[in-house]
């Protein structure tokens, strides 16, 4: 079954975005380089791909069924960094 935007409940989405979005900008601050733009930009599709579609098991990182997320653009990667902390 996809979810729906509407399956999603509005409160959690928003506080996990904005956490993505508040990572974003404090570690380009205070790396005093980057791009979080990106990040900030992308933060309900990651949010929404990472917890609802993607299959993996952080207790289990080596599981060989695991989905794989490549994020090619580079200037992106605090998103990667954002998603892998929370």
């Amino acid at each position: 079954m996809t979810a729906t935007f509407s399956d999603f409940e509005p409160p959690v989405f928003n506080n996990l975005t904005s956490a993505i979005r508040a990572l974003a900008m404090d570690a380009v601050q205070k790396a005093n380089s980057g791009h979080p733009g990106a990040p900030m930009g992308m933060a309900e599709i990651a949010e929404v791909l990472w917890n609802h579609h993607l299959r993996h098991n952080p207790n289990n990182p080596k599981w060989a069924n695991r989905d794989r997320f490549v994020l090619s653009n580079g200037h992106g990667s605090m998103l990667i960094y954002a998603l892998l902390h929370l």
